[in-house]
């Protein structure tokens, strides 16, 4: 199996929400990853990261939810784009895996009309409750006319031990994060925003923008364990760790 990493977009958020202290003013620039799995039942992505158009219309496409994340980035470098480097395009793709579903990490859904779309059963929940578009939950990125194979409790893909979905409840009620085995690099877990960026793994603590802080903080200190158990851990948007990675049409085996 093949493990890629592929841009997704970028944006620019209030540093203060991932790191306590900051001034109210300050800003930080946050990567945002897709994982290319090229699996020998099937190509899998794990999140597809923001729309291009919301690097074109922002406010359009996102409405009040790009005042507190800023796209940064231009319409080549969302992840339906992307794929071009790793050799595939988006009908190539046979499974997308929504982290959670939020816009920044299924904006490119809609590209992916072969694809089966999969997401824990509690996520799909909070996005079509009645307060979701308030929960940050905006039907234009989410809501595909394929639906969802939605799963609860641990999911092994296909059933080898390659790809095993681990659901984190604590950012969102269904955040679910990736335990990726690899012959020659090893485990990686892919947090998505179960574990946003490395601080938080290092000091304990979960951002600002959890759905339930209490939960967030005892995901962070779950995903510290497998780490110690040996597992790379890839930040849901940890920019010092992207820049440190292989991306694009550099793999990991």
């Amino acid at each position: 199996m093949k493990m890629h990493f592929l841009a997704g977009g970028r944006l620019r958020m209030r540093r203060g929400v991932y790191y306590p202290g900051a001034a109210r003013e300050e800003t930080i620039e946050l990567p945002v990853s897709c994982t290319l799995l090229k699996h020998e039942q099937g190509n899998v992505l794990f999140d597809t990261g923001c729309s291009p158009q919301a690097a074109i219309d922002p406010v359009a496409r996102w409405g009040g939810v790009a005042r507190a994340m800023q796209p940064i980035f231009a319409p080549e470098q969302a992840v339906v784009h992307q794929l071009e480097l790793a050799g595939l395009l988006p009908d190539d793709i046979d499974l997308v895996i929504c982290s959670h579903l939020h816009p920044d990490h299924c904006g490119c859904n809609e590209h992916f009309t072969r694809a089966t779309i999969l997401c824990h059963a509690a996520e799909l929940a909070a996005a079509q409750a009645a307060d979701g578009v308030a929960m940050g939950y905006l039907p234009a990125d989410w809501d595909q006319p394929q639906g969802f194979e939605t799963f609860e409790g641990e999911k092994d893909l296909f059933g080898d031990g390659r790809i095993v979905l681990i659901p984190f409840p604590g950012h969102t009620p269904g955040m679910t994060t990736a335990l990726v085995a690899l012959d020659e690099a090893g485990e990686f877990l892919l947090a998505s925003d179960a574990v946003a960026v490395e601080a938080n793994l290092r000091e304990g603590y979960a951002p600002k923008n959890s759905w339930d802080l209490e939960k967030a903080a005892n995901a962070v200190l779950e995903v510290r364990k497998i780490e110690e158990r040996g597992a790379t851990i890839i930040f849901g948007h940890d920019d010092a760790q992207w820049q440190r990675l292989r991306t694009g049409a550099a793999c990991y085996t």
